[in-house]
């Protein structure tokens, strides 16, 4: 995107009453969850503290926090008694006369910082907490702010919430002469939120159209990379535990430490997936606490038969056809009976096999000496990335004004073909009992896979298919070996993924 050189910054100041989220509005925008403090107790922010928005590392906008009005019923019957004899002022000059005097230093210092700010800057953005009723001291701030002579745009903020009173609001409004308003839930706001903020702003800031419709375009552009990167972290976690293999004596304790092995490192495996999730969104570890997720249904067979697996080794097997019967009548003598594949292995297929004994020699040469490999079930990896598009869905819609942490609901976590038993369920599904049951970034993730292809029910995408068949490419073993052709795997179930979000996010 090409920029003017050195632009003047637009300068917004973020007003309203005490305690309405105008701290949470600068965090959701900066995309920032430190920035400033935020309380349920009133006037947390007691000075005016700034921030900018940045394009290509030039800053566009810059926004300044400012204190709660706590007294602006008072402020407004002081300035308007301090007009005598018939003295005509028009309202910026009436602030001014304010800012001069000994009460802006005193009763009404905290309105006179708010009242600063927004005589230096271009406009304002007075937010608003629609679970409010409308009261004379809204009607009395606005008329104060109004006199300041900027452009003033409200946010109607906590929108989703049960108790919101969205029609009042939007009429008392109107009875003001606001009619530009936009509704931005900080908490979980919607994703062209931020979009139609700066649309609406350049409604009444002509002259700042195009820096605004500059920081819309990079709005979209940003959130497009975001889900682009989440997606490839998602896909690189799910090919490193599809293609992993671990091999254990054909023992019960040697396979359950086997078993316990494997589980570990998926676990850890789908945790620094989460954290990397966590920091490409900008949130810590408090948004989703680690939870432990049981694996059942490990795959205790050497899969060599996997269809991908039989490409590889099958490259000859027109050529294995007229050998193939005694290979395979050979090969299964010499197992005692155990299964390399189920069922009855047919002539050509292991005619193919035993033509690539060379690329799977050590793998049959250990199963011939009592030696199996676990590897994790379809319906783990089916779980797996059916809870991580969960996760990354509720990202998105996921504001940094946020404080109670991302649950997400046991029925999308549950693998509904009935691999896992009611014994085996996350315990995920718990919602936080500080957490409303109506919260919409609970309510996108608990409905998040019913709009979407399923993949708990459907066949795993053909990439996961394809790593099946080499153990190599897992980062979690000993024999990683990546290349172009893990690479493109992994590009390819990245876009795989990007239908099924994409289909969910504009649901």
């Amino acid at each position: 995107m090409t920029l003017p050189q050195n632009p003047r910054p637009l300068q917004l100041a973020v007003v309203g009453h005490t305690n309405t989220g105008k701290t949470s509005l600068l965090r959701t925008l900066t995309r920032n969850p430190r920035f400033g403090d935020v309380s349920d107790s009133p006037g947390t922010t007691r000075h005016v503290e700034g921030t900018r928005l940045l394009v290509n590392g030039q800053p566009l906008v810059e926004l300044y926090d400012t204190p709660g009005l706590e007294d602006g019923m008072a402020l407004l019957d002081y300035i308007e008694q301090q007009l005598v004899g018939g003295e005509r002022l028009d309202g910026p000059d009436q602030i001014a006369r304010f800012l001069d005097s000994p009460e802006s230093q005193g009763r009404f210092e905290q309105e006179a910082r708010v009242l600063r700010a927004l005589l230096e800057c271009d406009a304002g953005l007075y937010v608003v907490d629609v679970r409010d009723p409308v009261l004379a001291k809204h009607k009395d701030e606005l008329n104060l702010l109004a006199r300041c002579g900027h452009p003033l745009l409200p946010v109607l903020n906590f929108t989703h919430s049960p108790q919101q009173r969205l029609g009042e609001w939007r009429e008392a409004m109107g009875r003001m002469g606001l009619h530009a308003i936009v509704e931005f839930d900080t908490v979980a706001p919607a994703l062209d939120g931020e979009t139609q903020l700066y649309e609406k702003l350049s409604l009444l800031m002509d002259e700042h159209a195009g820096l605004l419709r500059q920081l819309s375009a990079n709005v979209v552009e940003q959130q497009a990379l975001r889900r682009q990167d989440a997606l490839h972290l998602i896909a690189d976690m799910v090919i490193d535990i599809a293609a992993l293999r671990l091999s254990a004596e054909a023992r019960s304790e040697a396979l359950e430490r086997a078993a316990r092995a494997l589980r570990h490192l998926v676990r850890e495996r789908e945790q620094r997936c989460v954290e990397a999730l966590l920091k490409r969104y900008n949130f810590d570890r408090s948004t989703y606490p680690e939870h432990a997720m049981p694996l059942q249904g490990e795959r205790w067979e050497m899969d060599l038969f996997h269809p991908e697996a039989l490409k590889e080794v099958g490259i000859h097997v027109t050529k294995g056809v007229a050998a193939g019967a005694v290979a395979g009548a050979t090969l299964d003598a010499l197992t005692a009976g155990t299964s390399l594949g189920a069922g009855a292995l047919l002539g050509a297929t292991v005619g193919g096999l035993w033509q690539g004994v060379d690329k799977w020699g050590k793998r049959l040469y250990g199963k011939l000496k009592g030696f199996q490999e676990l590897t994790v079930d379809d319906a783990v990896l089916r779980l797996l990335i059916v809870r991580q598009l969960a996760l990354l869905s509720a990202l998105e819609r996921r504001g940094h004004a946020a404080r109670h942490p991302i649950t997400l609901a046991a029925d999308i976590l549950t693998e509904r073909s009935g691999a896992m038993t009611p014994d085996d369920q996350m315990t995920d599904g718990a919602v936080s009992p500080e957490r409303d049951a109506t919260d919409p970034a609970r309510a996108d993730a608990e409905t998040q896979p019913s709009s979407a292809p399923d993949y708990r029910k459907e066949r795993l995408p053909e990439p996961v298919d394809a790593a099946r068949a080499h153990p190599q490419w897992s980062a979690l073993s000993d024999s990683y070996s990546p290349g172009p052709q893990r690479d493109r795997v992994v590009d390819a179930l990245t876009r795989e993924l990007a239908k099924n979000i994409q289909h969910t996010i504009t649901a």
